[in-house]
């Protein structure tokens, strides 16, 4: 194959271009040759335009600069997702990006608010948290950078257009020598001894060989479904939305630093604030409801007009069963999907490329232990991620066919056990890598009415009285510190504004 390790990137999109500019980041280029192939003719999916905090360390392991990139990408800030009628009708309450509280005592925070929620004594858990206190008013500042402050406790994500994004990555990565290589893929060659990928052909009669192969190719995964013949997980029977209407908006003045989504009959809407439009749309059970109807609730229930026709995406919740299979490492769609409902996706495609990066081979031949571990990095945040989705599905009113079913289903062990260890005692497993901590699961449990039966002991050792205080102390530091923050969208003007598009 040459001196050089040849890495080819199959797709461009959000996925291809979050790799291709992580390779051009990190790799030498004297020892790395990286290309990416992908097609105009073929069009892309933007699955979301939400991310997680994790969105902000990868660019910073770019060392993207934040405020022109939130310029090119119609950005905006992000601190939780708010749920409306998840749990109950006319419920509300928001997953934020920061803790719960401070600590006051030799219990955890939580412990003793679940003690004081018992007593009668305890406001609303959400009190207790500045990024959703400082969300609800439409306010939003950085991180303060002292630890003893409250406006410290807390990270943020990004709001943003994943087509832009995918385009800024793109002008950035072609100018750290990337290579792109326009054209349709019509045949992928295959090594008769090995199986492994040898070259994918191109309608012009190109020809792009390679040591490794990325796929990025969406849901069709040409490289990992087409060709190595790797099938799915198929986790509809848990998951059960398998269509997504999606439509723009004009830009409302409600220009809130959070994702929104609201409990709907059939699924849920979501709604996601960028600074030139507000992007929409409706998740849904096709048994429960049908395209036309979909889209003419979710152009009902939007808060501006409308600027497209609703797109309709169809999709399975699965999980590839491997995300590297003989030289290829499946990305993004082709990696298998789970709904947007907690903007995951692109936190998937950044895993996999870190851990990419980690375990590339060093020379020709890749040793088994290599793909045997990104295999069970990724196999262990597909389900810990699917068992958090779960769980917003289950912990609900029954009051419609779909929840009916979602309500009533047998649960991964996973989170069967997850939900015994909360409801007896408020526990929840912190881990030492990966996503949803025990403030993003305490959100979902308390906000959709899964409360606990008893704090921590230790957490009895304080008097009543003083932990009452200590309580409504901490309540009103987080207002005040919220009321000192500008509004988002006084933040956006002096930060990053973007042009009109």
């Amino acid at each position: 194959m040459g001196d050089k390790f040849e890495i080819v990137i199959v797709g461009g999109g959000t996925a291809g271009w979050m790799c291709a500019a992580a390779c051009a980041a990190k790799l030498d280029p004297a020892r790395f040759r990286v290309r990416l192939v992908e097609s105009e003719e073929i069009g892309t999916v933007g699955v979301g335009e939400a991310t997680l905090p994790q969105m902000k360390d990868f660019n910073d392991f770019l060392g993207l600069d934040e405020a022109e990139f939130m310029q090119a990408t119609q950005a905006t800030f992000k601190l939780g997702i708010e749920f409306i009628n998840w749990g109950r009708q006319g419920d509300r309450y928001v997953h934020p990006f920061g803790t719960f509280g401070r600590p006051i005592g030799e219990a955890d925070f939580f412990s003793y608010w679940i003690r004081a929620h018992r007593a009668g004594t305890a406001a609303s858990l959400s009190d207790y948290c500045f990024p959703i206190v400082a969300a609800l008013q439409n306010r939003f500042m950085l991180p303060s950078g002292d630890a003893n402050d409250v406006r410290n406790a807390f990270a943020y994500a990004y709001q943003f257009d994943a087509f832009l994004y995918a385009r800024y990555l793109r002008q950035w990565a072609e100018a750290r020598g990337i290579e792109r290589v326009e054209g349709r893929i019509v045949e992928v060659e295959q090594d008769g001894g090995t199986g492994d990928i040898a070259a994918v052909k191109l309608a012009s009669g190109a020809r792009i060989a390679g040591d490794l192969f990325v796929d990025c190719s969406g849901f069709r995964g040409l490289l990992m479904a087409q060709t190595l013949g790797v099938g799915i997980e198929d986790w509809s029977h848990w998951l059960p939305c398998d269509s997504a209407a999606a439509v723009p908006s004009a830009r409302s003045a409600d220009f809130h630093p959070y994702t929104r989504s609201t409990r709907r009959t059939a699924g849920w809407q979501w709604r996601i604030p960028l600074q030139h439009r507000t992007g929409n749309g409706y998740v849904y059970s096709g048994a429960d409801i049908s395209d036309d109807e979909a889209a003419a609730t979710l152009l009902a229930n939007l808060d501006g007009e409308a600027m497209a026709e609703p797109r309709v995406l169809r999709f399975k919740a699965c999980k590839r069963e491997k995300a590297w299979a003989h030289n290829c490492i499946a990305m993004g769609l082709a990696s298998g999907f789970l709904e947007p409902l907690e903007s995951t996706s692109i936190y998937l495609v950044q895993m996999a490329i870190m851990h990419m990066l980690t375990l590339l081979p060093s020379g020709p031949g890749i040793d088994p232990a290599l793909p045997a571990e990104l295999n069970r990095v990724m196999d262990v945040e597909y389900d810990r991620i699917r068992d958090f989705l779960i769980l917003h599905y289950i912990a609900n009113e029954p009051d419609a066919p779909l929840w009916e079913r979602v309500t009533t289903m047998a649960v991964p062990d996973t989170l069967a056990d997850k939900i015994d260890r909360f409801r007896h005692r408020g526990h929840v497993q912190a881990y030492r890598d990966g996503l949803f901590g025990p403030p993003s699961w305490q959100a979902v449990f308390v906000g959709q009415g899964i409360e606990p039966q008893a704090a921590d002991r230790l957490a009895d050792v304080l008097p009543a009285a003083t932990v009452e205080e200590r309580l409504a102390s901490l309540a009103a530091t987080i207002a005040d510190a919220a009321a000192t923050a500008p509004s988002h969208a006084d933040f956006i003007a002096r930060y990053c504004p973007a042009p009109a598009p």
